[in-house]
Parts: C-alpha cells; structure tokens; sequence
C-alpha cells in the first residue's frame, strides 16, 4: 500500500550515488518544483561498501552505461564518471539531521552531496566528507530521533512496492518512477493541482 504524503507534499525518494536521482533533483530545481518535495533518503543498495571502492569489469561498465544514459536523458547537467558507487547511509543520516533542524540547511546539504559524488568522484560514504559537506550544520553525534527519521523513510519507500529511485509519490498517493523527461515531471505535479 502507498503511504499517501500531506496534502500538497510529494515525498521524493532518493538516493545520492544514483546518477537518476541526482539528474531528477537537478531537473526539479530547474522547474521550481523541488520545494513542493520532502526529500526522504534511502538506500537502494545497502551492501555498498564503506569506503568507496573502485568498480572494475561489469560493475564498471555498467556505472559508465548509467552515466552515460543520464547525459542522454539530461544533456547539459554536469555529470562525471565516479571510480565506484558508496555506501550512503552515513550521508543519508546526516541529511535527516539537517532537515529536522532546519530544511534550507538540508536541501543545501542535499545538493553538495550529489554534485560532491556525481560531478567531483568524491567518497560520500567517508566521515569527513560528509563532515565539510554539512559545514556549521554538521552533527558529530546523530541524535535517534535523526536515525529513526532516516528508517522511517526507508520504511515508507519500501511501501510503496518500488525497489527503484528515484521515485516521487503525489499528495494522492500517484507514482512517477524514475528520471522522466521534463514534460512528464510538469504533467505529474500539475496533474496534483
């Protein structure tokens, strides 16, 4: 069953090291739709590890394929070839600190950490990354309930019986599923009017 967001809020799920999350944050800013969002991270690959390592074979032939697609679906984002793929939850925790105390310092963190990993290879998964990312806001010991957010959210995207990101669920409980050209974006959200 889809959990169903307040009236007027879509919840974006989302994942840092998924070069479609990252070009469907981009292209929400672009529309001014993001700040009808709460963006709720999630871990699409929990068994990443910690620190990143570099992908070779299949593994990296298939995160170039990825990038690739992006830069098909999005011409014009900047968008740079990572050496791997990280584990996100320290990133994802962090961001449910930020926003709780304050969304525009979270929103803020949100899009470093995406232009951190997708455009400058950083390991977002590394402590003292995510320590400058965050910058004055940073919170050295997460408190539970920033924890408890951050299941929370990884309990309602599992709800919504989607295993994929990005994905944002409408006010009405309406699925838009993956990183969609700019039309469908606007038909989704106006369709919520």
């Amino acid at each position: 069953m889809t959990t169903i967001p307040p009236a007027g809020r879509f919840f974006l799920y989302s994942d840092f090291n998924c070069p479609f999350c990252y070009a469907l944050h981009e292209r929400l800013q672009e529309l001014g739709l993001l700040s009808c969002c709460e963006w709720r991270g999630v871990q699409h690959a929990p068994h990443l590890p910690r620190p990143m390592r570099p992908w070779e074979g299949s593994l990296g032939a298939e995160l170039k394929h990825e990038v690739v697609v992006v830069q098909r679906l999005a011409p014009g984002l900047p968008i740079s070839l990572p050496s791997g793929k990280p584990n996100t939850l320290p990133a994802i925790e962090q961001a449910a600190a930020l926003l709780q105390r304050d969304v525009r310092l979270g929103m803020d963190f949100v899009k470093r950490t995406y232009g951190a990993f997708w455009c400058e290879g950083q390991d977002i998964s590394d402590p003292h990354v995510v320590k400058q990312l965050a910058g004055e806001g940073f919170t050295d010991d997460l408190d539970d309930e920033s924890l408890v957010i951050a299941q929370k959210w990884e309990t309602a995207w599992h709800a919504t019986g989607q295993s994929g990101v990005p994905l944002v669920v409408s006010p009405d409980g309406d699925l838009l599923v993956g990183c969609v050209p700019a039309d469908q974006v606007k038909s989704f959200f106006s369709g919520q009017a």
